[in-house]
């Protein structure tokens, strides 16, 4: 604005450029009451404050929008009210000249958000009501539904649960109009897990329980995120008291469906109507299914006549039977907390001083017996160490400079590494998935996996790093397990207690819904039904798919599984394994029914929700779309897996290629991350009719997978032999020094999994 001299303490003047002020003036500025005019027919009228726009007013843009309320320093600043040329209202908070705080907003097709705003987008708690009847409360976050909250729809069905990003993201319970009710766990707006449905007329858990177990837990985190699963236990235990008499175990096949067959004829509409309570016992059932990305994969009738053999354990009981196993059991409660913390203090003043050392090329010594680093981390503090709040301890940590170089070549910035593991939020102990009875423990953002050794573990792995250094250096693509430092605690009564830094090759955004430990034997590779539960991993005998992927990934796959095999042979190593994890999706032509409403940003709203598919629909594959590789366009989060080339498809012309999917990310497809294929379900011809069935026969998947528990080593002829026995393998040809009986069996395995293409 011009600010040419206005001497009278009131006065109207015309400017050069074609603004014009007529007010009050102190000195040479605008100053009380004013009213200014922009040569565009901007007009301001009300208070200022130095020559700045401050107070109440009024300001009329050539637009047509106006706002008329709180001013500070020449912006939008209190409380106010902002009328859109396209006739929008909000009313509320400002902070300069963004909506922040509480509000109101009413759209120009009159739907209405009530509530939190944060840098001009609904943040906070608030309220969205569409014109069609729908209405949202609960939680957002940067303009979208976040958090727990409440969906109710104008035909009267209603969503109590998680989102994320606008979408059904975790647990919740869907109430359909009918009074039908499917307790579950969502993914990006896909149903993601298992749950429980309950038709109309049926008895169920009380709705206010199930809300109130969705609470926050200390660390301010939700109890059930997306990652939990539903207490399918609990679920059927609360619907088995209203079921009186065994059904027959056969299940409908109607796909997608949230009613089944049977519960939309007449018998069922007529529920509730007038019949007699031996037709109503009748029709008091419950299913349980399971979906992954949407697609209805399995389904059973629950009855009170279903074996309780078969049910899911509560977490706490599988917890109990892991701790019982262990090793550390000593590390209970208050100590294992203390042993957490001393970890996170040790690798913090590890990563701290090795870090500013100047990077150079390892040598022999740094791999020897007097490459380690001992410090003792008195409760008070010392000259070099800082006060803390655990117990005393002494901290080893072996070969600095090989696993500060290693760190450096998977491209792990030393800043994040340590935030990452060391940060506020902790360590979160995980349950062994094996017979070791190692202890794990995962980082707040799912990264980097803490694991506890024997003895005999660490010294395989301190007597194998020079060629494991080595074969990783030459080799970006390794699928064996990344190694990022090794260390030692000796708590103050002398026990001691062995730790490896692992990445977590399942560190992605998709979900995965499948683990699978793999050695290519069949001698006890099962998993009890009784003991499986969403985060299980299963073994060999599990695994009912054969998967099939493009012929240049297939090849690049073979080709790196032959050399990392050859290098555990050249290690007298045997007895590792394959993890491989799934994440299933919904295929192609789901994806415009499944997709869940977009959430709205402050410039738009939606004036319709989708209420979630109620239709029969058959669901041939389509398979995942691979596109070719664009670097800028692929997501640069950092994980444990950003080192390594981006594989070529033979379906894309031989160049390298990213892999799209729907409502997630275009994601690089790199050797065992993000590898698309179609998984082929195996079907038993001789299995019998049971409560289970399988709806589908071939699924969409992207595969993860890396080559784990290398550091059990056999190097007498007496132990291969044993070992080879205990998993019925032939040893009668297998020698000392040439161990490829085991990778044989291996590699052929994998080969029956991964078939070539004919």
């Amino acid at each position: 604005m011009d600010t040419s001299i206005l001497s009278p303490p009131e006065e109207r003047r015309e400017f050069s450029n074609g603004d014009f002020y007529s007010g009050e003036v102190k000195g040479l500025l605008p100053h009380g009451k004013g009213k200014y005019s922009w040569s565009d027919g901007t007009v301001y009228e009300g208070d200022w404050d130095q020559g700045k726009i401050s107070g109440k007013g009024k300001l009329i843009w050539s637009s047509g929008a106006k706002y008329e309320g709180d001013f500070s320093g020449g912006y939008l600043h209190g409380i106010g009210t902002m009328t859109s040329p396209d006739q929008s209202v909000y009313s509320g908070a400002w902070r300069m000249n963004v909506r922040h705080g509480l509000g109101r907003k009413e759209y120009c097709n009159s739907d209405l958000y009530d509530g939190s705003w944060r840098e001009g987008s609904q943040e906070g708690r608030g309220s969205y009501s569409w014109t069609n009847g729908n209405r949202y409360i609960g939680s957002w976050k940067k303009g979208k539904m976040c958090g727990r909250g409440v969906m109710r729809w104008g035909n009267g069905d209603l969503f109590d649960g998680f989102w994320l990003n606008g979408c059904r993201h975790g647990s919740g319970v869907y109430k359909f109009a009918d009074g039908s009710l499917y307790f579950g766990t969502w993914s990006r707006g896909f149903k993601d897990g298992k749950g429980i449905f309950y038709p109309a007329g049926s008895k169920h858990p009380s709705l206010k329980e199930w809300c109130r177990s969705l609470e926050y837990d200390d660390t301010g985190k939700f109890v059930l995120s997306r990652s939990s699963s539903i207490d399918v236990d609990e679920l059927r235990s609360l619907s088995l008291s209203t079921l009186n008499r065994s059904l027959s175990m056969r299940t409908s096949t109607s796909g997608m469906s949230d009613r089944p067959r049977e519960l939309t004829s007449k018998s069922a509409r007529t529920l509730g109507s007038g019949q007699s309570e031996g037709q109503d016992k009748k029709n008091r059932v419950a299913y349980e299914r399971e979906y992954m990305q949407g697609v209805l994969i399995r389904e059973s009738v629950v009855t009170s006549s279903v074996d309780r053999s078969l049910q899911i354990r509560p977490p706490s009981s599988l917890s109990k039977q892991v701790s019982a196993r262990t090793f550390l059991t000593f590390l209970t409660g208050e100590h294992n907390y203390h042993l957490m913390l001393n970890l996170q203090l040790g690798i913090r003043y590890t990563v701290g001083k090795i870090t500013p050392v100047p990077r150079r090329d390892v040598r022999g010594s740094d791999f020897g017996k007097k490459a380690r680093t001992v410090m003792f981390f008195p409760k008070d503090g010392s000259n070099f160490t800082p006060p803390h709040k655990s117990i005393d301890f002494s901290w080893k940590d072996y070969c600095p400079m090989v696993f500060r170089n290693l760190r450096e070549m998977f491209k792990l910035d030393a800043a994040e590494y340590m935030m990452s593991i060391c940060g506020d939020d902790g360590l979160t102990e995980i349950c062994s998935p094996g017979k070791s009875g190692s202890i794990f423990y995962l980082s707040h953002d799912d990264r980097f996996v803490i694991k506890t050794l024997k003895k005999s573990e660490l010294k395989v792995l301190l007597r194998m790093l020079p060629r494991y250094y080595k074969h990783v250096g030459d080799h970006e693509n390794t699928l064996i397990t990344k190694f990022f430092g090794v260390h030692r605690i000796t708590l103050k009564w002398g026990k001691k207690v062995r730790f490896v830094v692992m990445g977590n090759m399942f560190c992605t955004e998709l979900k995965i819904h499948r683990r699978y430990d793999l050695k290519g034997s069949s001698h006890g590779r099962f998993t009890e039904k009784s003991k499986i539960q969403e985060k299980t991993t299963l073994k060999d005998l599990d695994l009912a798919y054969e998967f099939h992927m493009d012929k240049l990934l297939r090849e690049a796959l073979f080709k790196q599984i032959y050399l990392d095999c050859a290098f555990l042979e050249s290690l007298q190593i045997i007895d590792y394994s394959l993890l491989l994890g799934l994440h299933f999706r919904a295929p192609g032509q789901l994806n415009d029914i499944l997709e869940p409403p977009n959430a709205m940003s402050d410039q738009e709203s939606v004036s319709s929700v989708d209420v979630g598919v109620t239709q029969e629909l058959s669901i041939p594959p389509k398979g995942l779309l691979l596109v070719t590789h664009e670097p800028n366009s692929v997501s640069t989060v950092p994980g444990p897996h950003i080192r390594g080339s981006t594989l070529r498809a033979f379906s894309v012309g031989e160049q390298e290629v990213d892999l799209i999917l729907p409502g997630t990310a275009r994601l690089r497809v790199q050797l065992g991350v993000n590898m698309p294929a179609q998984a082929h379900h195996k079907l038993d011809e001789d299995k019998e009719e049971s409560a289970t069935i399988e709806l589908f026969e071939v699924y969409d998947v992207v595969v993860y997978m890396g080559i784990i528990d290398i550091l059990q080593e056999y190097n007498t002829k007496k132990k291969v032999e044993h070992k080879c026995k205990s998993l019925q393998y032939d040893s009668m040809t297998i020698s000392v020094t040439e161990p490829t009986i085991y990778s044989k069996r291996f590699v052929n395995f994998l080969h029956k999994v991964f078939p070539e293409e004919m």
